[in-house]
């Protein structure tokens, strides 16, 4: 009886932040900050950050993007729409990036002072969710080409990898750190052979300038691909970035992990698409014989984005239900373990919600930081929240609409409407009803003086 009850003890003391114990609250840190700022004393040096924001761009998802541009466009156009995107992306989680390193605030944290404190709820539920779909999406594109190259079953590597994956992510920032030390540069060396050996049999570089595509795609369908496939993980980049020590630090690390591995990502898919007709590189691999290096490639790959993912949505659901974030990082986990196969099969249409629900989220927060609020955020623990600012929550839905109606590139769409739709109902609201108050203000003044 003893055993169980300090082993229960035990469990509960992991998952949780708070315990009651013989009738008494007894607290631990949460050294994750779910809700409250990152102390200076806490913040991690540059090459961490880096490591993380690496790993978390290092996603077999964007291969699979990659593939779909590289055999719909010539290579010098692919690469084109590559920098083009990537730059959207550098500039639009650089940005969060920096806001996250001078208030060390998570997303879900930074997101009150726009939607307010109930208001966040809606930030919230949506990127956790998302990030639970993404984290159940990398299980099964682990465990399927796996399975039908060592002839496993796929459902049991689903099981298995996705509870390990949860497991790991339960120690938060540091395992987060750890892997991508592991990681990035195992991907780069094993994935760059790879993708030289791929492009050696299509007669190096010259034979991929002179590469005649198989399909066609517009230039903003194309960029829509490139900006869509990762725009929902960057709306999460203050979650890693409010850990850097300084501003300078998160906004490198962030533009460069999008530019760098991003990129990477996508050359590799475009490659492996443009010689093999397959995108991801871990099948390439397996088609190559290197049989173990591509398990070990995409087994990494898929498990740095995948842990971040949890972790993101763990802050997630902690702040809507105020309950620890270890304990959602189990539950998402086991949750996105057993859908990923439905994930897997309804990935494309997953990926066009994101690429207009998600972005919304982000150009709010950047545009009442920068231009509503002046990058004048008090101190998170100074607040005195509302509860919704009704305000963010129609510009969230005209800027979801206006990405949806409006011709060009979907997710730039939902970026710019949004801020706009945001920044003029800021100005417009507050002032009509500073003006609405002064009438009333003068009846009262003018009912006592008569």
């Amino acid at each position: 009886m003893y055993n169980l009850t300090s082993s229960l003890f035990f469990l509960l003391f992991l998952v949780s932040d708070t315990l009651y114990v013989g009738g008494i609250l007894m607290s631990k840190q949460d050294q994750e900050f779910s809700w409250q700022a990152v102390p200076k004393s806490q913040r991690n040096h540059f090459w961490k950050t880096l490591s993380v924001m690496l790993g978390f761009t290092f996603f077999s998802a964007s291969m699979l993007a990659g593939g779909t541009l590289g055999v719909s466009l010539t290579f010098m156009e692919f690469i084109g729409i590559v920098l083009a995107g990537n730059l959207v992306l550098g500039i639009y989680t650089g940005a969060l990036a920096h806001i996250a390193a001078k208030t060390g605030l998570s997303t879900h944290l930074l997101a009150k002072y726009a939607f307010g404190a109930k208001g966040s709820y809606l930030p919230s539920f949506l990127l956790g969710f998302t990030q639970v779909g993404w984290f159940g999406v990398g299980v099964a594109m682990f465990a399927i080409p796996v399975a039908k190259a060592m002839d496993w079953n796929v459902y049991l590597l689903i099981i298995v990898f996705g509870l390990a994956m949860t497991a790991s992510a339960i120690f938060g920032m540091k395992s987060l750190v750890i892997l991508g030390y592991i990681a990035v540069p195992a991907i780069a060396i094993l994935g760059g052979y790879s993708m030289f050996e791929g492009a050696g049999s299509l007669g190096g570089l010259q034979g991929l300038l002179d590469y005649t595509p198989t399909q066609s795609l517009t230039a903003a369908a194309a960029l829509t691909i490139c900006i869509g496939s990762f725009i929902s993980g960057g709306t999460l980049t203050p979650d890693f970035a409010r850990f850097s020590r300084t501003s300078k630090q998160a906004v490198t690390a962030t533009v460069i992990a999008f530019f760098l591995g991003n990129s990477l990502m996508f050359l590799f898919g475009a490659v492996g698409a443009m010689a093999y007709n397959l995108a991801d590189i871990s099948e390439v691999m397996f088609l190559q014989g290197l049989i173990i290096p591509a398990i070990i490639v995409l087994g990494l790959n898929i498990w740095t984005t995948n842990d971040n993912a949890l972790y993101a949505s763990g802050l997630g659901f902690a702040n809507i239900t105020k309950i620890s974030k270890k304990f959602f990082v189990i539950v998402n986990g086991i949750v996105g373990t057993v859908f990923a196969m439905w994930m897997y099969n309804n990935f494309v249409s997953f990926l066009n919600v994101l690429g207009a629900a998600v972005p919304s989220i982000g150009a709010i927060i950047i545009a009442d930081y920068f231009i509503v609020k002046r990058r004048n955020y008090k101190p998170f623990a100074d607040m005195s929240f509302k509860n919704v600012n009704w305000i963010a929550m129609v510009a969230w839905a005209i800027g979801v609409a206006f990405a949806q109606l409006a011709p060009g590139v979907t997710p730039l769409n939902a970026l710019l409407g949004t801020a706009v739709a945001y920044i003029i109902l800021m100005l417009i609201v507050p002032a009509k009803e500073s003006k609405e108050m002064g009438k009333i203000n003068d009846y009262t003044e003018r009912k006592i003086a008569g």
